[in-house]
């Protein structure tokens, strides 16, 4: 993928009067969404002007409609020749699928929403450019409660999965509570300590907790370039706790994440 977003905003394909908005909100990416937002009746309009999004730099990927509806293939056919990052495939569960979307020339982010996709993450990782999560539909398909204990060995797992396959970290599902920042920063946090790579976004107050919650604490950042400092190649003592190969390897992570 050419932009590894962080803090990537979802807008309605069928509010197009929204899309400048959404690429000024400070977000890294917009993700234009012909599904779960948008009613059947709607869904050609959105495509149109998903097609002809153009926002001024900013990355625009696209979540088409899953396949095996009736919207798909017209979805998958009007972005081939559209100028977008990117497409998200929802409720992905079928790595043939997704190899055939990479094939059209552009990123490919699965979604992943059931056990099912779950259980093929790894498969999944390797025909796709990255992972994602939709938590909501992922507990429901489950059965389970949608809190981060409940779904802490699925997170996980799409972590190790796109390890494994060489790809971006994947992106966390949204946080549904759009007016409480602390929770959307605390939720971004913990899927950063999990190995996250990023978070959907369902409004714009969301980003700037979000990227908040994804950036390293002023601690963390002290902590590293105190490491970085020591040099070395084999073990030293730093702080009173002993450094070698993979705590620089970490240190060297944060003070990248922290923008240098």
């Amino acid at each position: 993928m050419s932009a590894i977003p962080v803090a990537p905003l979802f807008v309605p394909g069928n509010r197009p009067e929204r899309f400048a908005k959404a690429a000024a909100s400070g977000a890294d990416a917009v993700i234009i969404d012909l599904e779960d937002a948008v009613a059947p009746e709607e869904k050609a309009a959105a495509r149109r002007a998903a097609a002809s999004a153009s926002l001024g730099g900013i990355p625009v990927f696209v979540r088409v409609n899953a396949a095996g509806t009736p919207w798909h293939a017209e979805d998958v056919a009007a972005m081939a020749g559209a100028p977008v990052a990117g497409v998200i495939l929802p409720k992905a569960d079928d790595p043939a699928a997704l190899a055939s979307l990479r094939r059209e020339g552009r990123a490919v982010v699965a979604l992943i929403e059931s056990a099912r996709g779950i259980a093929l993450a790894r498969e999944m990782a390797r025909a796709a450019d990255r992972l994602a999560v939709g938590s909501y539909d992922l507990a429901a398909d489950l059965g389970c409660a949608h809190t981060r204990e409940a779904l802490l060995l699925a997170r996980l797992e799409l972590v190790m999965a796109s390890r494994l396959a060489g790809i971006a970290a994947p992106l966390d599902g949204v946080t549904a509570a759009i007016g409480d920042e602390a929770l959307t920063e605390g939720d971004a946090r913990h899927a950063a300590e999990l190995g996250f790579g990023g978070k959907l976004l369902i409004h714009p107050k969301q980003v700037a907790p979000a990227l908040r919650g994804f950036a390293p604490s002023a601690e963390e950042v002290d902590w590293a370039r105190k490491v970085l400092a020591a040099g070395g190649d084999g073990a030293v003592a730093v702080g009173g706790m002993m450094i070698d190969a993979p705590v620089r390897i970490r240190a060297e992570r944060i003070v990248a994440r922290a923008g240098g």
